[in-house]
């Protein structure tokens, strides 16, 4: 049935090409979209003034010699009334118009006899012909997999989708116009390392043809870079981009994804949660106009006063288990008292702490910062002076979930390499997602880095705040090939 719709339509565009009509034009005429003609309706129809739309068919009626079409374009949707006794090849038209093609139409404004205000078409062109139908009853159309793999049907359909799109931009603009406002620089960072650093996590590997070795996608927004820019005199950068984890997927997680970074020198983790609490606070009422959220089975103010939750004592209060003093035998056996499933590759004191702390947070609501991080799990940060068990280090908190991080930088090259030792006799143990010894960024430390702290967030934000999984709100999502799918 498909395959018969689709050769009917590829006649219509031979009939078309045999009529001397270009079915796909480099360019068409149009003045006005479809919102703009209707704004200006009552003075541009007494005018009589001639205007050109162009635009998506949605809709098609045809009464003996006239043809009514829905033309609908980003702004939104107007009637086209086409006659036979005005539009040349009339016939030829409504024969190989449908529901679908792209059109430029070119016209006046006027009032239908029922009312609705429509442009009367005087020349009709095609500006691009559809050969596939789109979907009669999309809103029924129930599969996830095709929905995500189809997205431009999903957007094309589903206003919500749209506006999420919108909504998106609007949440990254309005990160950008924050910083900037506040005398940060916007910089750009490798995408392409030979050693992956900045953060815990397993990355993906490609071959540099020209250079003839192996490199990493970055797992972090330039971390290490922007603090060797720091090193070089600037005070304030940051950066939004693209990072990558070859790591598993869920609602929550993804492997290509947005993440921004910031690193403000002689600033430390406590101005730094001062500016995050009214950087986000600042870009939900500009992308979402409000500061209260629904959030799976939670209900979030960000307006409210922000908590601080001590890393030590939350674990302690949910789980009975105190991080700073248990051995590993101890929180594995609690994590499997909790059901708490876990990665065994690898697996150390660190991965444990991690997952008995992931256990907690699940049932904190927030706003609010986890502080109090050991220094096992803080590889990049500085320690707290009078415990240097503890790091300065802070992570938002919403809904269950960590939705940034920060801490006062780590700029003492010495503790710094000694860390970096540790994390490489981790991965010798195991543990993919240790960190790498990046020497070059040691030796930067060596050249002095004033204090700083850093902060970074991923576009999880704006899925939580959007009360949606993280793969639901990316625009095309990866998806596996039709071909490979089981």
């Amino acid at each position: 049935m498909l395959d018969d719709i689709i050769q009917e339509r590829i006649k219509k565009r031979e009939a078309l090409l045999a009529a001397g009509k270009d079915p796909y034009p480099a360019a068409v005429a149009r003045t006005q979209t479809a919102i703009s003609a209707l704004r200006h309706f009552f003075v541009w129809s007494l005018l009589r003034k001639r205007i050109s739309v162009a635009g998506r068919v949605m809709g098609k009626r045809a009464q003996g010699g006239v043809m009514f079409l829905d033309l609908k374009d980003e702004s939104g949707k107007i009637q086209i009334v086409a006659n036979k006794k005005q539009i040349a090849d009339f016939a030829l038209w409504k024969e190989t118009i449908d529901i679908g093609d792209f059109l430029s139409v070119t016209g006046t404004l006027f009032k239908t006899k029922k009312g609705e205000k429509s442009i009367k078409a005087e020349t009709l062109v095609m500006a691009a012909k559809s050969l596939r139908p789109l979907p009669a009853t999309w809103y029924g159309f129930h599969d996830e997999e095709e929905r995500l793999r189809k997205r431009y049907l999903d957007i094309l359909f589903n206003p919500e989708v749209k506006e999420m799109v919108e909504k998106k931009a609007r949440f990254w603009n309005a990160v950008r116009t924050f910083l900037l406002t506040r005398g940060f620089l916007e910089v750009e960072t490798p995408v392409l390392e030979v050693l992956p650093g900045g953060a815990d996590a397993r990355p993906f590997v490609t071959h540099h043809n020209a250079l003839d070795m192996d490199v990493f996608l970055r797992i972090s927004m330039g971390e290490l870079w922007q603090k060797k820019l720091m090193v070089a005199g600037f005070e304030k950068t940051f950066e939004i981009g693209r990072q990558f984890r070859n790591e598993g997927m869920d609602a929550e997680h993804l492997q290509d994804y947005t993440q921004m970074e910031f690193y403000w020198a002689y600033a430390d983790y406590e101005k730094g949660m001062k500016l995050v609490e009214e950087l986000f606070k600042s870009v939900a009422l500009q992308a979402f106009g409000t500061l209260k959220f629904t959030i799976g089975e939670f209900s979030v103010d960000l307006g409210k006063s922000w908590e601080r939750y001590d890393y030590r004592e939350t674990v302690k209060k949910h789980t009975g288990i105190d991080i700073l003093s248990a051995t590993l035998p101890e929180m594995e056996a609690k994590l499997h008292e909790l059901k708490v499933p876990y990665d065994k590759k690898g697996f150390n004191i660190t991965r444990a702490i991690d997952n008995l702390w992931k256990y907690c947070r699940k049932q904190i609501a927030g706003p609010g910062f986890l502080t109090g991080v050991p220094v096992e799990v803080s590889p990049l940060a500085k320690k707290v002076a009078s415990d240097p068990k503890l790091t300065q280090r802070f992570q938002v908190i919403i809904a269950g979930s960590e939705l940034g991080n920060g801490y006062s930088e780590l700029n003492d090259p010495v503790d710094q390499e000694e860390r970096f030792n540790a994390q490489m006799k981790l991965r010798a143990e195991g543990d993919e997602e240790a960190q790498m010894k990046d020497e070059d960024f040691v030796e930067a430390l060596q050249y002095g880095m004033p204090p700083t702290c850093g902060f970074g967030m991923s576009e999880r934000v704006f899925s939580f705040l959007m009360n949606k999984s993280a793969r639901d709100t990316q625009i095309f999502p990866l998806m596996r090939p039709k071909k490979e799918e089981k």
